[in-house]
């Protein structure tokens, strides 16, 4: 669980859940719907009231729909029953809280509850009106500057603002998967080169290139993908099937996209990074139709 303190989000579960709510806010649906997507990206939590983290779930989800203005009656009976009956005071005895911050927890489920049981007058929240679209299809190949194996971390506004980062290489990506989380979300899945090279990637060059390296898929936004000075060389096609063959167990977009975890975080190599982490593939022509 990993709680560290008597405040909701004092916790590591509560943290990373209200980031996913935040994501899941932004989606255009009503709060019964938007509490289904929740409980399936938490199922053990959101279902099992022996699970450590079952009242953490309810609660910071009752919190943060109150103060975004989403209506859930569900959401908001569980967890005024929560509060009323001790359940989570109880919970987090068992863990091993103690009494001092006990207290202190008792207080911070008075303001929740004060705040989810008001009428509330939070402004609108602003959702997406349409899905998000693709910057990038499967087939398409990028290269991109390097230094030392790190691509240009997209969290910084300029390349120029990155400590020690000077280009000394590129590297080249293939994106060969890509989705929509929610049928809104965007995430991308991309095979990048084993290791950086000195002189700026051909396309025919590529081709040849052994083994590729598949990395976990995740979301880029516009600012991300500029900032990174991704440069399309061309296209391939990839066959879907031969992927799913080669990679039976590769995971889905979700985590990466609720928890905004940005494609750049997959996008470096060696030396910053192992290959031995990672399935490969042996050629680029394992992929393509």
């Amino acid at each position: 669980m990993g709680v560290w303190g008597s405040g909701l989000y004092s916790g590591d579960f509560g943290a990373d859940l209200r980031a996913a709510v935040t994501a899941v806010a932004r989606l255009p649906f009503e709060g019964d719907h938007l509490l289904e997507i929740l409980m399936g990206i938490e199922p053990d939590a959101a279902t099992n009231p022996k699970d450590e983290d079952h009242t953490t779930f309810w609660l910071v989800v009752a919190d943060q729909f109150a103060k975004r203005g989403v209506v859930c009656d569900q959401v908001r009976r569980t967890a005024l029953k929560i509060i009323d009956d001790g359940q989570d005071v109880e919970m987090l005895r068992s863990l091993g809280m103690e009494s001092t911050l006990l207290k202190k927890r008792q207080s911070v489920l008075s303001e929740v509850r004060a705040r989810i049981t008001k009428v509330s007058d939070v402004k609108a929240r602003v959702v997406l009106k349409k899905p998000q679209p693709f910057l990038m299809t499967a087939g398409d190949v990028f290269v991109y500057p390097t230094s030392q194996g790190h691509c240009i971390n997209s969290y910084y506004p300029s390349k120029e603002r990155m400590p020690d980062w000077k280009q000394d290489g590129w590297s080249a990506a293939i994106i060969v998967e890509v989705g929509r989380v929610f049928d809104f979300l965007v995430w991308y899945r991309p095979l990048i080169v084993p290791g950086a090279v000195s002189q700026k990637p051909e396309l025919a060059w590529l081709s040849s290139v052994s083994p590729w390296v598949l990395r976990r898929p995740g979301p880029l936004s516009a600012v991300h993908f500029k900032r990174m000075e991704l440069e399309k060389i061309g296209s391939v096609s990839v066959d879907i099937s031969k992927v799913e063959r080669l990679f039976p167990n590769r995971r889905s977009g979700i985590y990466q996209v609720v928890n905004d975890i940005s494609l750049v975080n997959e996008l470096s190599t060696t030396p910053y990074s192992s290959l031995k982490e990672y399935p490969k593939l042996p050629r680029l022509v394992e992929i393509i139709s």
